[in-house]
């Protein structure tokens, strides 16, 4: 298995991966580099069964990640990892350069579940990723925002990724105010965009409970569950529903029903929490 992730922190422990956006100095703003790495991370999570659930969170307390290397993409310094294309460029506009678009998970084809820790400011670029979590726990620190339009840029992607995890009025209001207004972590959690919010110390934690939980049932179930409720959520729930007979059978087979019988029949008892 590579490991070989410059700039990403990476981890396994039982069945859960952990993830971690590692360039602190620029508040874990995405590179060209980590766009690469993090796709081949994706990628090879697909094939390797001994990860059945991952955490994404980002180095440090400051930030979660701020978007896309403005420094990088609007002309800064360049070396041997910096891609010769920028944001937009290309011969006409239907050649444009997305430097987004291997950060999430499912833009990479990967169908296992991803939750995200934000541990600070998620902004811009960060959307690419939160918006293809399966969903996410935030730190009470945590504050969204999207500055795009502050500095002359059109918000389309970003919002485009948050906008079946956000209710309109509140992706247009965080999209149309720029830098002018941060989303914080427990207004997130009001509006069903953040799933539970926790003090920062407790964070790593409560999101290992989670994942581990996750991790803990049968992979081909898990990995079933998360394709049909995103069929829901693109195709709409009545396409999605003439699907769910694919979904079953293809989620479901004799190994994982038998997993699931053998824990039924052992009368173990998990001590659920109430959340």
């Amino acid at each position: 298995m590579n490991t070989d992730f410059e700039t990403l922190g990476y981890e396994e422990r039982d069945g859960v991966a952990w993830v971690t956006l590692n360039r602190p100095d620029p508040a874990n703003a995405s590179s060209t580099l980590m766009g690469r790495k993090l796709h081949a991370l994706w990628r090879g999570r697909c094939r390797h069964d001994d990860v059945r659930c991952i955490v994404l969170t980002g180095a440090g307390d400051k930030a979660f990640c701020t978007g896309i290397d403005r420094m990088e993409q609007m002309g800064g310094a360049a070396d041997e990892s910096t891609d010769a294309d920028v944001v937009g460029s290309g011969s006409t506009p239907f050649m444009f350069n997305d430097p987004g678009d291997n950060l999430g998970p499912k833009s990479s084809d990967l169908w296992k579940p991803v939750i995200a820790a934000v541990n600070g400011m998620a902004c811009g670029g960060a959307f690419y990723m939160l918006g293809e979590v399966e969903f996410i726990i935030a730190a009470e620190h945590a504050t969204f925002f999207d500055p795009h339009v502050t500095y002359g840029m059109t918000a389309a992607f970003e919002p485009m990724h948050m906008a079946g995890v956000m209710p309109f009025g509140e992706i247009m209001r965080l999209s149309l105010l720029g830098n002018h207004e941060r989303l914080s972590a427990r207004r997130a959690y009001e509006i069903g965009m953040v799933s539970e919010v926790v003090p920062q110390e407790q964070l790593h934690d409560a999101t290992g409970r989670v994942a581990g939980a996750v991790a803990s049932q049968p992979a081909l179930a898990i990995e079933g569950t998360v394709r049909a409720i995103w069929a829901a959520r693109e195709l709409g729930p009545r396409r999605a529903l003439q699907l769910g007979y694919a979904f079953v059978a293809l989620g479901t087979d004799q190994d994982s029903i038998a997993e699931g019988q053998k824990r039924f029949e052992s009368g173990e008892r998990i001590d659920w929490r109430l959340r």
